[in-house]
């Protein structure tokens, strides 16, 4: 137990933690007032390889069962000590070290070439249309929701979002849009019905793109939205507006340039583009070790500075950024509790040791929104200054207007199940 005591003691410098080893024997570290929590590990291999690599070696002794928690402690009360600890841990010697290296195979680890890529995805959005439909809204929006006030329901909360997305498209009748990662349909298919555009939407997901063909079919707009299995890359056609939510971060930092100049290919003189991704407030640095190897192959947060430059690079204009910081976090909390409300069901669809792993993930995730490093951004791309209006008061009116139009444009897509509740 000593390499772990030791590095536990420069840990946690914030709340407390209790510690039972596989003897039975009571280890207690304490920092500042904080969270208290109780764990128990079973295996003694834990004591080195939690000194090693204790993002993934963590996630993964939850998920066998060789870490548990009592004294009413949770999982999820371990992982906000965790995160409110991180800064401290990434200060240890050994693990300072770890993280150089890490960063020295990035290229490696964020590989996306085509063919690889589908593989990635295939990984985590294939799992099964039915597994999805136990823990997202209706419309099935895997990506973070816009919350005008905490009372709102998830699916108001994702229409928020779809109607803040397409507020700053200045969508007009004629247009044609490209949706790049367009996951289960929904943005392409409220876009369609607000207003009178032809959408195309790619996605690397089987199981994403044969549910999104049918949600249009059923919502009696396939004459002018359609779905493509069909990586980003091998798109020709140019645009009038282009919207990718929540794919950013798989593309992976050496391939930006490449993104960037595909949107700047794709894009018509007069067009604009809206990116919603995942980033963060901290300096470049790797993905979670544990989430790269089960959830996420190849995908990467962006720091900010890692972006601009390319974006630099490809000669766009960035006509507007926005910054959405806590809503990802309701977002997820949403998600897992109606992962729990479901966990029986998705335990016999999978297992145990499966839903201790999307637990372990669903928690974690929130909590690097919740008081760690992440955020969401918006940022609207052009080829020219001026293809979007230079007030941003277009936006809040553009939202106001389709809100009110909401209630008699979207019947068409209660087939879809995309209307809300």
């Amino acid at each position: 137990m000593f390499p772990l005591s030791h590095m536990l003691k420069s840990f946690v410098r914030t709340g407390t933690l209790k510690v039972i080893d596989a003897e039975g024997r009571v280890h207690v570290f304490a920092g500042a007032p904080g969270p208290t929590v109780t764990m128990r590990l079973t295996d003694r291999s834990l004591y080195h390889k939690l000194v090693l690599n204790p993002e993934l070696h963590a996630g993964e002794a939850y998920m066998d069962g060789r870490i548990n928690f009592e004294d009413g402690s949770t999982v999820r009360d371990f992982l906000t000590l965790f995160s409110l600890n991180r800064s401290s841990l990434a200060n240890y010697p050994l693990q300072s070290v770890l993280k150089r290296i890490s960063r020295g195979v990035k290229r490696f680890q964020q590989a996306n070439p085509v063919g690889k890529a589908q593989a990635n995805v295939a990984h985590h959005y294939d799992l099964g249309n039915d597994f999805y439909k136990l823990f997202l809204d209706k419309g099935m929006q895997y990506s973070c929701a816009y919350f005008l006030n905490d009372d709102e329901t998830l699916e108001e909360a994702q229409q928020n979002k779809l109607r803040l997305i397409a507020s700053k498209l200045r969508l007009k009748p004629g247009l044609k849009v490209l949706d790049i990662g367009s996951g289960w349909g929904d943005l392409a298919l409220y876009l369609a019905a607000m207003e009178d555009v032809d959408v195309t939407g790619v996605t690397l997901s089987k199981e994403q793109h044969a549910l999104s063909n049918e949600k249009a079919r059923r919502a009696g707009l396939s004459h002018r939205v359609r779905f493509e299995l069909r990586d980003y890359r091998e798109v020709d056609t140019r645009f009038d507006r282009i919207v990718s939510v929540g794919m950013f971060e798989h593309v992976g930092v050496h391939h930006y340039g490449e993104f960037f100049a595909k949107i700047n290919a794709l894009l018509d003189d007069d067009g604009v583009m809206l990116l919603h991704s995942i980033g963060k407030m901290s300096p470049p640095g790797t993905a979670s070790p544990w989430l790269r190897k089960y959830i996420f192959p190849g995908a990467y947060s962006p720091a900010l500075s890692e972006v601009f430059p390319v974006v630099e690079q490809a000669q766009l204009w960035v006509t507007d950024l926005e910054f959405l910081r806590l809503h990802y976090a309701k977002t997820l909390n949403h998600w897992h509790q109606r992962f729990e409300a479901n966990r029986a069901k998705i335990a016999e669809m999978y297992d145990e040791r499966f839903c201790r792993m999307f637990e372990f993930y669903l928690i974690s995730a929130e909590t690097m929104f919740r008081t760690g490093s992440q955020l969401v951004f918006h940022m609207q791309l052009a080829r020219k200054r001026d293809n979007a209006p230079i007030v941003r008061d277009y936006i809040t009116d553009v939202q106001r207007e389709y809100k009110e139009k909401e209630a008699e444009r979207l019947k068409v897509l209660k087939g879809a199940e995309l209307a809300p509740a």
